[in-house]
């Protein structure tokens, strides 16, 4: 039996589309663009991701700067491909094309658009679709500092 066929197949896959949006999307960019971002603070971060209807918040001590440069260099040893950023004003828009091994031996090919608009160095927001082996996805990254790290 084909486990693509089963509804536990089905499943994984489903989970695997969606690791790799959220991977690409949390990851927010291509090489080229994390050093053509202008500085994003360091400090207390709040996401709030939306995606598939669902909304999803986290709160993060981080510098949103450097997760996006290391957490690219990370998709693309997996085998994403970013194109170069086309910039107008504070929005920045690139793509990823990603083609990954699954677990399940299955590869999973997925291409996102992402369209960053950068308010301040507190304040940014990104849209991403995403197109998973033919299956389409939104998602709304809404990303603010809310103040320092707690010490």
């Amino acid at each position: 039996m084909d486990p693509r066929n089963s509804s536990s197949g089905r499943c994984k896959e489903r989970i695997g589309a969606t690791l790799i949006a959220l991977l690409v999307s949390t990851l927010l960019c291509g090489p080229s663009l994390a050093d053509d971002l202008p500085s994003l603070r360091q400090g207390l971060w709040k996401y709030q991701r939306t995606v598939g209807g669902k909304k999803i918040e986290t709160t993060k001590c981080t510098s949103p700067t450097e997760d996006m440069k290391k957490m690219n260099a990370t998709l693309e040893k997996s085998g994403c491909r970013f194109s170069p950023v086309k910039k107008s004003g504070n929005v920045y828009t690139y793509t990823a094309d990603c083609s990954m091994k699954m677990p399940t031996g299955a590869t999973m090919n997925s291409r996102s658009t992402s369209v960053m608009t950068v308010a301040s160095e507190s304040s940014y927001r990104i849209e991403i679709d995403v197109v998973t082996d033919g299956q389409a996805s939104k998602e709304l990254l809404v990303a603010t500092r809310i103040g320092d790290c707690p010490k």
